[in-house]
């Protein structure tokens, strides 16, 4: 039996601490994605897209323990999030104007074709809606800054303010791409005022 490999202990990328802000380089990953926008308490999709998205991560798992020999935690579920105009997104907090890419980290020993199989496979009894809408996509974001908030999602907005209108600019910086959550808790389960979320923001020299 092999150890279970989990990214939340050994990818530096998912070290958060609350109160304390990172300016790192998080390097090239590999996720399964799949796109929605609204609000995500109210939009039938954001549902659909998680239960897409969690039966192609598990079969994935399974196919790695057992083709491969190589067990492993699946990783969280994690979101990009944006707004024409991000003041939607950081203080206005118009749910209505969100767009987001939920997406769960894939381990690098798994190919295109191992998520193609497991895309099939999910699909094999009670498919799941939004199954067709899943895909394996880099994300390339380079330097950013992030931090642990602890809380309900509805009380970041003062964590993001301070993000993008001090933090940030004390650096040097400027915001660049989008904004990136990673959900250490499942908050389908976890109470709001325990949840424990990554706040990410990719970044660029303010001047470039």
């Amino acid at each position: 039996m092999t150890d279970k490999t989990d990214v939340k202990k050994t990818l530096d990328a998912y070290r958060a601490v609350r109160g304390e802000v990172r300016v790192l380089d998080v390097p090239d990953l590999r996720y399964l994605m799949i796109d929605g926008r609204g609000d995500p308490n109210t939009s039938p999709a954001f549902t659909e897209a998680v239960q897409a998205l969690y039966p192609v991560a598990y079969t994935l798992k399974f196919a790695s323990k057992d083709e491969l020999g190589r067990d492993y935690v699946v990783p969280p579920l994690e979101g990009l999030w944006w707004a024409e105009d991000m003041d939607a997104f950081t203080t206005a907090r118009d749910k209505s104007r969100w767009r987001w890419t939920l997406m769960i980290l894939v381990p690098d020993w798994i190919d295109a074709a191992m998520v193609a199989a497991a895309i099939e496979r999910a699909g094999a009894r009670n498919r799941p809606v939004r199954l067709d809408d899943v895909r394996l996509e880099a994300l390339a974001e380079g330097r950013c800054v992030q931090t642990l908030h602890v809380g309900a999602f509805d009380d970041e907005a003062d964590v993001l303010a301070r993000l993008h209108h001090e933090v940030i600019p004390g650096h040097g910086l400027r915001p660049t791409g989008k904004h990136h959550e990673i959900y250490l808790s499942d908050f389908r389960r976890v109470a709001p005022e325990r949840r424990r979320t990554i706040l990410r923001q990719p970044v660029t020299a303010a001047g470039a």
